[in-house]
């Protein structure tokens, strides 16, 4: 479903017509994971050598920098030839930015730019969107009160028939306080990295210009100094009065990231799953089935290792 979301989304297609990208980004992932994780990623060079892995990730990434740039050409002939105006899709929004960018001032995206962006949020929006709905419909299942309780907002504000719309969805303040305390105790992200620029320090902790800080999530977001004493437990009215007074100290829960460097993606995620969550809610109830076995694991985004299999009752 989020996979149909963000094709439709970045470029104006469909999950089937981008089946082959989504199958082949899938791949790439698990083979960069692979190669990141060996002994011999740490021997300078070795990225160069044709081994099985290294060929076969070349192989993926050519295949998928294919794909991307056809669908680009076709976009760009498309639109030479008049067949239709720039589409308010991602891909249309940055060929109508970058052309007038270029007739501005001369210079713009060049086509390996536009490739890498298309690839970043085909990726990153189908993953990590997947992800959060997936772990949000878990923790409804095990802790049914708020199961009730946000579909007793959804019935409120929607009906059972009335399909809920961008313009509505706001109105939805505990099904935005469940995804909120499912991004705070499952994050898709679960650490960030970032760069230091100047010498600074962290309390008595000095950090050094040029060195890589790395912020783990998962583990603020579950620090009881931060959260209190039910840090690790699912309590989504801790959001009651806003994300900003959730935890002890301010800037503690950034499952997005924050400052200059926060996830572009992070408003249209959180709208998707809400739209979703509703109309789940709206029609079926659902408990976790007794095959689940719990193992999280992280390749992109914090995931079941074994998926959530669930058994949904029609309302």
């Amino acid at each position: 479903m989020s996979a149909d979301v963000i094709a439709r989304a970045a470029f104006g297609t469909s999950y089937e017509e981008g089946k082959r990208l989504f199958k082949l980004q899938d791949q790439h992932v698990i083979i960069t994971f692979q190669v990141l994780r060996s002994v011999t990623n740490y021997i300078p060079g070795w990225r160069y050598i044709p081994t099985k892995m290294n060929r076969k990730k070349i192989k993926v990434e050519r295949e998928i920098r294919e794909i991307v740039k056809n669908l680009i050409g076709k976009r760009k002939e498309s639109l030479k030839k008049g067949k239709y105006e720039y589409k308010d899709d991602l891909l249309g929004i940055m060929l109508e930015s970058n052309e007038k960018e270029i007739e501005e001032h001369g210079s713009g995206m060049t086509m390996d730019d536009i490739i890498e962006e298309c690839k970043l949020f085909h990726l990153a929006g189908e993953d990590t969107t997947a992800a959060l709905l997936t772990w949000t419909m878990l923790l409804l299942s095990q802790y049914q009160d708020w199961q009730t309780k946000a579909r007793e907002e959804v019935f409120k504000h929607f009906g059972k028939d009335k399909s809920p719309d961008f313009e509505s969805i706001n109105h939805l303040k505990i099904v935005a306080m469940i995804i909120n305390e499912t991004l705070r105790f499952y994050p898709p992200v679960t650490s960030l990295s970032r760069m230091i620029h100047q010498n600074t320090k962290l309390d008595k902790l000095p950090l050094l210009k040029g060195k890589e800080f790395s912020l783990p999530t998962i583990l603020v977001h579950r620090d009881p100094d931060l959260w209190g004493s039910d840090a690790n437990e699912f309590n989504p009215g801790r959001f009651a009065q806003e994300v900003s007074n959730a935890a002890k100290v301010p800037g503690s829960f950034f499952p997005f990231g924050g400052g200059p460097r926060v996830c572009i993606g992070q408003n249209f995620a959180l709208v998707e799953a809400k739209l979703v969550l509703a109309k789940i809610l709206q029609r079926f109830s659902f408990q976790l089935s007794p095959s689940y076995v719990h193992a999280p694991r992280c390749l992109v985004s914090l995931e079941p290792q074994f998926g959530t299999p669930l058994i949904l009752h029609n309302i």
